[in-house]
């Protein structure tokens, strides 16, 4: 009884003492986060405060017509032989110096069979300058088109001599009689059937250069030499070997030896321009694709007359190694 009465009167202060006791005990082994404290920098070493980001701006609306994503540009290949070819003589059978149409639709006379090169020369004869028409219809006579003798026909009309002249003369190479009603006319003065058109200007028929300029001069043939229209007149008058040379070179292209080839492949590079397309003129007539490079170097010619004489060639002789390089295949298809 003595003790129970000691248990419940404990000194207050023992008690406090006890109470803190545990308290720091508790303190002393129970786990506490760790606090990250940041160390403030002073005023020289402060960083400096970023800048607010602004607001996400609000997307654009997509353009109605996006462009399309760039490509590489690559340079372009250089033409093929023909294609090139083709190139040179349709810019300047449609370009604005007459000189280089009429030279231009001349030389079409040297590719044959072309539903292209027939189209050009149709359309050419009528052109506003007489000396395009009559390139024209002397090109087509050169080809043998037939098809376009009703053309022709009408181009005997026409109020220029040299276009009357040009069509009789191709009319006569594909051995339509209505050429003669023109050559009756030249020696007569009139034609058969009515009064013709080259009568009304007789003075030139007895005018030496003015029947020269239209292919009438003994030695030179009508349009001379098929290639190089009338601008080779004045250089006829200045020198008279290169129209016995031209003429040479146009006999050599019916010539069968093999060795005329290269004759005339180094009469291409003659110092007479006129010769030069000559010779570039029988090559093409000649049909051997073998001369195909050389006639190819001068298509880059700095003169028309050569340039355009080589292109039509190129055409051709092109057309020719294609038709060779067919032939035997198709005959291996028909072997048993």
């Amino acid at each position: 009884m003595r003790w129970h009465n000691s248990a419940m009167h404990i000194n207050p202060t023992l008690l406090r003492i006890n109470t803190w006791a545990l308290i720091g005990i508790w303190l002393l082994f129970t786990p506490r986060p760790t606090v990250a404290f940041a160390r403030r920098p002073n005023s020289a070493q402060q960083a400096p405060v970023p800048a607010t980001p602004p607001p996400n701006p609000a997307p654009s609306p997509a353009p109605a017509n996006p462009p399309a994503p760039s490509t590489p540009v690559h340079p372009k290949a250089p033409l093929p032989p023909r294609e090139r070819a083709w190139q040179i003589l349709d810019d300047a059978c449609t370009g604005d110096k007459a000189g280089d149409r009429a030279t231009a639709i001349l030389v079409l006379g040297l590719i044959p069979n072309d539903s292209k090169s027939t189209r050009l020369a149709q359309k050419a004869l009528t052109d506003d300058r007489p000396e395009v028409r009559a390139a024209a219809a002397a090109a087509l006579g050169n080809m043998q088109s037939r098809t376009s003798i009703p053309k022709l026909r009408a181009a005997t009309e026409d109020q220029d001599p040299t276009v009357v002249l040009a069509a009789a003369h191709s009319l006569d190479l594909m051995h339509d009689n209505s050429a003669y009603e023109v050559y009756y006319e030249v020696l007569n003065g009139e034609r058969k059937a009515k009064k013709g058109l080259i009568a009304s200007q007789a003075s030139m028929l007895h005018d030496p250069k003015k029947m020269a300029e239209l292919g009438f001069e003994e030695g030179i043939g009508f349009i001379p030499f098929a290639g190089i229209g009338w601008g080779a007149i004045k250089a006829i008058r200045k020198d008279d070997s290169s129209p016995v040379r031209a003429a040479a070179a146009r006999v050599l292209a019916r010539d069968p030896d093999p060795a005329t080839t290269q004759a005339l492949t180094e009469a291409a590079g003659d110092n007479s321009w006129i010769v030069q397309v000559a010779a570039l003129e029988a090559l093409a007539k000649r049909g051997d694709p073998s001369a195909l490079p050389t006639v190819v170097h001068y298509m880059s010619d700095d003169k028309s007359a050569i340039k355009f004489t080589a292109a039509a060639a190129v055409i051709h002789l092109s057309a020719v190694r294609q038709t060779h390089r067919r032939k035997p295949r198709a005959a291996s298809d028909h072997k048993p």
